[in-house]
């Protein structure tokens, strides 16, 4: 099974390294429902950065992997009684859609602790399941973050609505671009937008994304 994950992980390595932009975007390895064991292995393999989307489970994992130097992203959505938890464990969360939620991982991060790294997820497309904030609201929470200590804010998240149409899918992934592009021309901080999953990595690296997030690619199916 460690055989298969490498080779699926080597795959995907690269499938990055192909794409025709030129600066390749991070990848995020998404673990969330996978075991420890199989995040030593890609760890060892050279993968830094993992994506978690439940903090209880994620939390977990944590403890069993303290020995290693993870950057944990929680890429969930995130409710309200969620966010002690994930401002106290992780180092980067990726999809902060309300004032509120921004504003109670300010309170409740460490003071001890670094600041914990934001990305404001934007909803694109009319997709009512997604997540995601709109252009307003996302304008908002960057100005909103100016004034709070615990938390910075480096960038845009989206999920777009599912489809197979490159085209259509970089239509979906431009209009986070410019938003991003539009941020980042007056703070060099904004610097990450993390856009693309398996289905749709290419569009996301054509349009602009600085980090893809994959799962099933690297990881199997979730059990």
């Amino acid at each position: 099974m460690k055989h298969t994950l490498l080779q699926r992980f080597q795959k995907v390595v690269e499938r990055i390294e192909a794409l025709p932009t030129p600066k390749k975007p991070v990848l995020l390895a998404v673990s969330k429902k996978h075991s420890a064991d199989s995040v030593r292995s890609l760890f060892e393999a050279g993968q830094r950065c993992f994506g978690e989307s439940y903090a209880q489970e994620a939390v977990e994992k944590m403890s069993q992997l303290s020995d290693l130097d993870v950057v944990w992203h929680f890429i969930g959505p995130i409710q309200s009684n969620k966010t002690k938890i994930i401002a106290s464990h992780f180092d980067w969360v990726q999809s902060v859609d309300r004032l509120k939620i921004l504003q109670r991982l300010d309170r409740q991060r460490p003071a001890d602790s670094q600041p914990i790294q934001l990305l404001l997820q934007l909803k694109v497309g009319n997709e009512d399941s997604k997540s995601g904030a709109s252009v307003e609201d996302i304008l908002i929470m960057y100005e909103a973050a100016k004034c709070l200590s615990h938390v910075e804010v480096r960038g845009l998240m989206c999920i777009p609505p599912p489809s197979q149409d490159f085209h259509q899918q970089c239509r979906y992934f431009d209009e986070a671009f410019q938003l991003f592009q539009k941020i980042n021309k007056t703070d060099a901080k904004f610097d990450v937008l993390s856009m693309g999953m398996s289905a749709d990595m290419e569009a996301a690296a054509a349009s602009g994304s600085t980090m893809v997030r994959i799962g099933t690619d690297i990881f199997g199916a979730r059990v």
